[in-house]
C-alpha cells in the first residue's frame, strides 16, 4: 500500500487549467482517468486525510505510485481526451458499464460496392450505418422481409454473392423479387446504392415524404390505367405501414430523441436507453455496471452518455437528449454533444407530459433490470453458499449463518416509529416469518433505543416459546402452504447434505412453528456502532450469548462489530457483502411499507378531517409543517398562517376544531392485553404482527 505523500506534487506545480489526469500504480498501468475544470482544486482533493475519502478513493489512491495529467484548453476537449483514455486504457477505479446482453442491431454496410442488409452484434465498424439496437433478431429480420418488397437490397453474404456473380444465375430472392439481383447485373451499383440510401432514410424516420410519393404514384398509375403496376404499388404501401405499425408512436410530432434512465444502489447501477426516432421506438438497450468509485446519477449520466455516443456517427445523436439528471456542468457536455451531431442537441430532464410519462417507463425499465440482475446473483446456489462463508469469514464465525434476522427503524420526524424484522434462511427470503412491530412511548428520532427494545422484544418472546415448548420436536416443520421460496430453500439443502434450519423447531399442537420460536445465527441491524451496541446490549440483559451481532451502515456500506473501534470492509465484489446489503435492503423496505401504512390510517382518522374548508392537500401541508398533530395542537394562529395556503379564518377554524377534539383513549389488543395505540406518556411498548409481502 502506498502513501499518497509519496508522489504528491509539489505546491504550484499543478497547473490551474482544465485538463485530464491519469493515476498509474507501481507496474506504471493506469488505475484512474478523470478530468477537471481546474487540476489544482480537483488533485488537491485526492491528497487530503485519508480518513476523509471515500472508502474506494483511499483505495485508489493508496494503490497509484504516481500522478500525471495533460493540459487542454476547453472542457469539451478535457471530456473527449478523458473518454479516448478510459476506452484506451481501460482503468479498473473508471466506472464500467457492461452490457446485460448482446444486442442485435439492423446493419447497412454502405461501405461496400453493393451494400448489404444485415443483423449485426458486437462492436461497431466504420463504414456501417446501424439501426437499433432491439430486442430480438427476429423483429429485425420481420422489419427487413416487409420492406425488401420496397427496397430490394442485397442480403446475401459474400461468398453467395460471388457464386451468383460466377455462375451467372441469382439467388432466390433474386427470383422472389426480393433482391434487385446486382450480383448478375440486373441493377446498376449506383442504382443499387440509391435503393440502399432510400432503405436507410426510412428506417432514419423519413417515412411520411417517402409513403406520399408512392401514394401518388399509385394514383397516377391508376389514372393511366396501369392497373398491375398499382396494385404493386398499393401493397408496397401496405407493407411499408405494417414496418411501421410494429413501432408504436410514443412521442407526437416526430420527435427524433433518446431517453436514459438509471436504477442504483450502493454498488451497482442500471442503465436503460429508448432510442425514439419519428415519435416510436426503434430500439432499447441497458448496462449494468459496478460502481468502484464514489460516484453520483449526474456523473452515471455522463459516463453513460460517454459510452452511447462516444463512438458513433454523428447522425446517431438525436435532437434531444432526456436524462433523470443533468452532468456538472452541463455546458461542455451539450457542447460535446452538439459536435457529435454537427447541430445544436437539447440535453434536459423532462418535466411534463408525454416526455415525462416516457421517462417514467424506461425508470420502470431501468429498476426492473437492476431486479433482474440481482435475482440471477441470488438465485445460484453455488453463489448463495460462497455468500454465506464469506460472511462467516469476516465475522470470524464458527459456522455459516444459515438462518440471518435483519431489524430497521422506520418512523416520520419520531412519529408512528415501526420496526421490522425479515428472515432469511440459506441466503433466501424466507418471507413467511417476516414480522413487523410497533413503538410506542419514545419522544423523538431514538433509532438507538427503539433498536433496543425491539431485539429485546423479539427475543423475550423465543425464550418464553422455548420454555414453554418444554422440549423440541424431532421432525422438521412442512414449509408453509404457498411458500414457494422456503421449499425450494428447503431442497437446495436437502440436495446439498446442509443441516436444515428448519429441524428442531419448537411447534404449537398443531405441528405449526411458533412465531419466534427459532433463533437465527445472525442478527443484522440497519446501522453503524451505536445500533449494534444496542443489540448486543439487549441479548447481553437476556442472557443469549450464542447469536452473532453486525451492523451495515448505508452511507459506506461498512460491517459493524460489537466493541469494535473500526469496521470491516468487505471487498466490494464480495458475495458476502452484496447479501448483507439485500437482507439490509429488505428490511428498510418492509419497514417503509408498514411505516407509510399506519401514517396513512393515522392522516385519514385525523381530527382535521373535521375542519370545513379544509381540503387534503392542506391538511397534509399543516402536518408536514409542524410534523404532528401534538405540535400542531400546541402552535398559534400565526404560526398556521406561515402555513402556505392557509390563512387566519382557516386558521382559527383549524385551532377550533383541534380544541374541541377529544383524544382518544388507548386501543388494546384484546389478545395480548398490550396497548397498541396510546398518545399519552405510557411505557414503550410493542406489538408484533406477522409480516405478509
Amino acid at each position: 500500500m502506498a502513501d499518497p505523500s509519496s508522489y504528491r506534487p509539489k505546491p504550484g506545480q499543478i497547473p490551474d487549467s482544465p485538463g485530464v489526469y491519469k493515476f498509474r500504480d507501481e507496474h506504471g498501468r493506469v488505475i484512474y482517468v478523470g478530468k477537471a475544470k481546474s487540476l489544482r482544486q480537483r488533485l488537491a482533493n485526492y491528497f487530503q486525510d485519508l480518513a476523509g475519502l471515500h472508502p474506494r478513493t483511499r483505495t485508489m489512491v493508496t494503490t497509484a505510485a504516481s500522478v500525471e495529467w495533460t493540459v487542454v484548453s476547453t472542457e469539451v476537449e478535457a471530456l473527449q481526451l478523458e473518454y479516448s483514455w478510459i476506452k484506451e486504457f481501460d482503468p479498473r477505479f473508471n466506472v464500467k458499464y457492461r452490457d446485460d446482453k448482446s444486442y442485435p442491431y439492423l446493419a447497412v454496410t454502405l461501405g461496400e460496392e453493393f451494400p448489404r442488409v444485415q443483423v449485426m452484434r458486437g462492436a461497431k465498424k466504420k463504414g456501417v450505418r446501424y439501426f437499433g439496437p432491439y430486442a430480438h433478431a427476429w423483429a429485425i429480420r420481420e422489419t427487413v422481409d416487409l420492406m425488401l418488397r420496397v427496397f430490394p437490397v442485397r442480403t446475401c453474404s459474400a461468398g453467395v454473392f460471388k457464386r451468383s456473380a460466377q455462375i451467372g444465375r441469382p439467388c432466390l430472392l433474386g427470383y422472389i423479387g426480393k433482391c434487385a439481383a446486382p450480383c448478375v447485373g440486373r441493377v446498376s451499383p449506383e442504382e443499387h446504392r440509391e435503393l440502399a440510401e432510400d432503405f436507410c432514410d426510412f428506417m432514419a424516420g423519413r417515412t411520411g415524404a417517402y409513403l406520399r410519393r408512392l401514394e401518388r404514384a399509385m394514383q397516377e398509375a391508376a389514372e393511366e390505367m396501369e392497373y398491375e403496376r398499382a396494385a404493386r404499388l398499393r401493397d408496397d404501401i401496405g407493407a411499408l405501414k405494417r414496418a411501421m405499425e410494429k413501432s408504436a408512436v410514443v412521442l407526437a410530432d416526430a420527435t427524433d430523441a433518446d431517453l436514459i434512465a438509471v436504477a442504483e444502489d450502493e454498488l451497482e447501477a442500471a442503465v436503460q436507453i429508448f432510442h425514439v426516432r419519428g415519435g416510436r421506438v426503434r430500439g432499447q438497450r441497458g448496462w449494468v455496471t459496478d460502481k468502484v468509485e464514489a460516484v453520483t446519477t449526474a456523473g452515471l449520466v455522463e459516463h453513460a452518455l460517454q459510452q452511447l455516443y462516444g463512438e458513433e456517427r454523428g447522425d446517431a445523436v438525436p435532437k434531444e437528449v432526456l436524462v433523470p439528471a443533468l452532468p456538472e456542468p452541463v455546458e461542455p457536455v451539450q457542447q460535446w454533444l452538439s459536435e457529435r451531431r454537427g447541430s445544436q442537441v437539447s440535453l434536459r430532464i423532462p418535466q411534463r407530459g408525454d416526455k415525462k410519462d416516457l421517462m417514467a417507463t424506461v425508470g420502470r425499465n431501468a429498476q426492473q433490470a437492476l431486479a433482474l440482475h440481482k435475482t440471477k446473483r441470488a438465485s445460484d446456489l453455488t453463489t448463495r453458499s460462497r455468500a454465506l462463508e464469506e460472511i462467516a469469514e469476516a465475522l470470524g464465525l464458527d459456522a455459516v449463518p444459515l438462518r440471518i434476522e435483519c431489524f430497521d427503524i422506520s418512523h416520520l420526524q419520531g412519529d408512528d416509529v415501526v420496526a421490522s424484522m425479515v428472515v432469511f434462511e440459506d441466503g433466501l427470503a424466507r418471507k413467511s416469518e417476516y414480522r413487523r412491530f410497533q413503538i410506542k412511548g419514545f419522544e423523538g428520532q431514538d433509532d438507538v433505543r427503539s433498536m433496543h427494545e425491539v431485539i429485546g422484544r423479539r427475543f423475550r418472546r423465543y425464550l418464553q416459546e422455548k420454555q414453554r415448548s418444554g422440549e423440541w420436536t424431532e421432525e422438521p416443520a412442512a414449509p408453509e402452504e404457498g411458500n414457494g421460496e422456503a421449499g425450494a430453500a428447503d431442497r437446495a439443502e436437502a440436495a446439498s447434505g446442509e443441516p436444515d434450519p428448519m429441524a428442531g423447531r419448537p411447534t404449537d399442537e398443531e405441528g405449526r412453528p411458533k412465531r419466534f420460536a427459532y433463533p437465527p445465527q445472525l442478527v443484522v441491524v440497519d446501522g453503524g456502532a451505536p445500533q449494534v451496541a444496542a443489540a448486543r446490549r439487549a441479548l447481553d440483559e437476556l442472557g443469549i450469548d450464542d447469536v452473532a451481532v453486525c451492523g451495515l451502515a448505508k452511507r459506506l456500506e461498512e460491517v459493524w462489530l460489537p466493541e469494535e473501534d473500526d469496521p470491516v470492509v468487505l471487498p466490494r465484489s464480495s458475495e458476502g457483502l452484496y447479501l448483507l446489503q439485500r437482507v439490509r435492503d429488505e428490511a428498510h423496505r418492509f419497514a417503509i411499507r408498514y411505516q407509510r401504512t399506519k401514517r396513512g390510517k393515522r392522516l385519514k382518522s385525523s381530527p382535521l378531517d373535521a375542519v370545513a374548508g379544509l381540503g387534503e392537500s392542506r391538511r397534509q401541508a399543516l402536518l408536514k409543517h409542524f410534523g404532528s398533530l401534538k405540535k400542531l395542537r400546541a402552535a398559534t394562529v400565526e404560526e398556521l398562517c406561515e402555513v402556505p395556503g392557509v390563512g387566519r379564518k382557516t386558521a382559527e377554524s383549524v385551532l377550533a376544531s383541534l380544541a374541541g377534539a377529544t383524544p382518544a383513549g388507548p386501543a388494546v389488543n384484546t389478545a395480548t392485553g398490550e396497548i397498541i395505540e396510546d398518545d399519552g406518556a405510557a411505557p414503550a411498548t410493542l406489538s408484533s404482527e406477522r409480516g405478509r409481502d
